[in-house]
């Protein structure tokens, strides 16, 4: 079987794969700014919500009544007070937790809603499929992408120090054309009216940073999937690989075992006792052995929940909404921001050190020893994980 190797085009030149491959191109010119936790990244996206003169596209997954979701909210009516034009897309599941108060301040104070999928009990199995995205647009001009919500877990004022673990990058360019047809597409859909594209941006002063729109619908279009694997295949020298919940799909896991055992440095950054789906953690460590008897190192995050979706291969680096676990990859719509860039790509490699220093790190001996408490625990969550396989194959 060929296996597909990612080719990148040279810096400032733009060339579009086959559609039936990555819908969007690589595009040159762009300035990518890594955010870590929601003590940076926040600040930031609420100054571009303050600075926005023409409009602002919010597409999130969680949105949450609290503390931050109220900074939001306030950024949001004042825009539109002033003119701005605000439009949210929020999930009907992952906006439950959006108390009717503040649904009727952003409606009342001028914020255009849309929901999507709105859950329904004859629905049935479609009420499964959900918008994961998380994608922050201002004047065409500045964007964000990551793997946030707008709740008080990622900046939890009375204890910073519980803040879930999580990364944006903040997006200037060319780039920023597709985010914003990407959310003009969506608004669409969810509410027939079809918004006026702005002029694409102009390339960052100076830069030239390779920047590209990577997607997942299901399993009509595994943009994110794709890219990883063709990029896993091709590392010469390093795969680190950070998520949130490791349920990844056969060819994802074998990819990431042959890379190992070429002797690519591969590291799986993964949720330790600290999450919010403690199932989930247990199902997907029923893959451990393998990886590690073929030399995948494997660390579990310590102090904080771990949130963060980021890839990391050689210079390549793709940061998103993305888990690419086997949920995910049947059900939900995902974004990420593929990089290509040596400079931007050492700042992700140092910020996995960091992480990778409040770790424990599994060897295939200590994993062996583990109690058979956790082997059944793992071997029954599995079950459930494949009997939710199942549903997803017999949908298709």
């Amino acid at each position: 079987m060929n296996v597909p190797v990612a080719k990148v085009p040279a810096a400032g030149r733009e060339r579009r794969p086959s559609i039936s491959k990555y819908r969007f191109p690589w595009r040159g010119g762009n300035r990518f700014q890594l955010l870590v936790d929601g003590n940076q990244f926040f600040p930031h996206m609420l100054q571009a919500i303050n600075d926005a003169a023409h409009h602002v596209h919010l597409e999130i997954y969680l949105f949450e009544t609290g503390t931050v979701a109220g900074r939001f909210i306030d950024a949001l009516v004042a825009a539109a007070a002033r003119g701005v034009d605000v439009r949210v897309i929020l999930d009907d599941f992952g906006a439950r937790g959006l108390g009717r108060g503040d649904r009727e301040r952003l409606r009342g104070g001028g914020v255009k809603l849309a929901f999507y999928n709105p859950l329904r009990i004859g629905k049935w199995l479609k009420n499964l499929a959900r918008d994961h995205r998380k994608l922050l647009v201002t004047d065409g001009t500045t964007a964000f992408v990551g793997g946030t919500g707008i709740t008080d877990e990622f900046d939890p004022a009375d204890s910073p120090e519980s803040r879930w673990r999580e990364t944006v990058v903040k997006v200037a360019g060319p780039v920023i054309f597709d985010w914003q047809l990407l959310f003009i597409e969506s608004w669409k859909r969810h509410t027939g009216e079809m918004l006026r594209l702005p002029a694409k941006p102009a390339v960052a002063a100076g830069e030239r940073m390779l920047g590209r729109v990577t997607l997942m619908r299901g399993r009509s279009q595994q943009g994110i999937k794709r890219d990883l694997i063709a990029h896993v295949h091709s590392a010469e020298r390093r795969v680190w690989f950070s998520t949130a919940y490791f349920v990844p799909p056969r060819r994802i896991r074998r990819a990431l075992r042959r890379a190992a055992r070429r002797g690519v440095d591969v590291r799986l950054l993964l949720a330790g006792p600290r999450t919010d789906h403690p199932a989930v953690r247990l199902a997907g460590r029923r893959f451990y052995a393998s990886m590690l008897r073929s030399g995948v190192r494997i660390f579990e995050f310590q102090p904080r929940v771990l949130h963060s979706k980021v890839s990391l291969c050689d210079s390549w680096v793709s940061i998103g909404s993305s888990n690419l676990d086997n949920w995910n990859l049947r059900w939900n719509l995902d974004a990420n921001q593929a990089i290509e860039d040596q400079e931007f790509a050492e700042q992700v490699r140092a910020m996995f050190d960091a992480d990778f220093a409040q770790t424990i790190e599994y060897t295939y001996r200590d994993w062996t020893r583990r109690s058979w408490r956790l082997r059944v625990s793992e071997w029954l969550w599995g079950l459930v994980d494949r009997f939710l396989n199942s549903i997803g194959d017999g949908r298709r």
